[in-house]
């Protein structure tokens, strides 16, 4: 059995295949993201899915593409943990980009490949290899244009009063505002990146409000700075999207491509589909 995986920060997408590329299942765990995670917060993440933990013994090879495991210690850890789990397997450990690539670019071509959900990331993807300029720091000094970033820009302006008070007051209506329980969540509970960006809901909902769109406008302008502009052929090569902020925001963010005279490629929401298919013709 071949395990495929794309984990980002909130979720997992887990689907099987058989020998044949034939699939088996598909099933779902939170997020395995390294970076914010402590080893008995995997463990039992894994050991509580029924499909995994039934089939454990009999997976063959594991790819997993995830948030959180760009440098080799983030993901030495966790393919010490899938082979402890996956007795039999043999564990690939890849950071996310990579999902994202194989699922919106064919090998041999160029592109600028983004990843937009809880967090962001951008590489360059020659044909061949990839290349990135800049090492992520986590979802507190980077992250720009993602759903945690919208979310603590929403807590801030609403704390700081620079919401409208027609919007505030339905912001008001829609969470829990109180300071002890955003502490809480953000100081004592694990991913506070998640939690951070159960609040992109709104902007999103929200899109069409003054306030949100300019919100929206700058977070993705000041992505095209900080991670696409960062490419020499960033306004030569297509630029693709994956990600669940880049695929509910898509209209929005072809608008600020656009304004860059950047080629927009492809948005999808998830890459796990494209990931089977890449895998699938590798069976083959």
């Amino acid at each position: 059995m071949i395990l495929i995986v794309d984990s980002g920060a909130t979720k997992s997408d887990w689907i099987a295949l058989d020998e044949k590329g034939n699939q088996l299942f598909f099933t779902q765990t939170l997020g395995l993201s390294p970076e914010v995670l402590t080893r008995p917060v995997i463990e039992d993440r894994l050991a509580n899915n029924f499909e995994l933990s039934k089939n454990r013994e009999i997976v063959t090879h594991l790819f997993f593409y995830g948030a959180g495991c760009g440098t080799d210690r983030m993901r030495v850890f966790l393919t010490s943990i899938f082979n402890e789990f996956f007795p039999n397997a043999k564990a690939e450990v890849k950071e996310d980009t990579y999902a994202a690539i194989y699922a919106t670019t064919k090998i041999g071509d160029q592109s600028i490949v983004c990843i937009l959900g809880t967090g962001s990331n951008c590489s360059y993807y020659d044909g061949n290899e990839v290349h990135q300029k800049v090492a992520s720091l986590g979802y507190i000094p980077m992250d720009d244009g993602s759903g945690n970033f919208f979310g603590r820009k929403l807590i801030r302006d609403y704390y700081f009063n620079k919401i409208p008070k027609d919007l505030s007051l339905k912001f008001e209506q829609e969470y829990n505002l109180e300071a002890d329980v955003i502490k809480e969540n953000l100081y004592k509970q694990p991913n506070p990146n998640t939690y951070l960006a159960t609040f992109a809901r709104f902007i999103v909902e929200n899109k069409e409000h003054p306030y949100c769109k300019g919100v929206i406008h700058k977070g993705f302008q000041q992505f095209v700075n900080n991670y696409i502009m960062q490419f020499d052929l960033a306004t030569k090569v297509p630029v693709s999207f994956v990600g669940s902020i880049a695929y509910y925001l898509r209209e929005e963010l072809a608008t600020v491509i656009e304004r860059n005279d950047l080629i927009l490629g492809v948005i999808r929401q998830r890459p796990i589909d494209g990931l089977v298919e890449f895998h699938k013709s590798a069976i083959v």
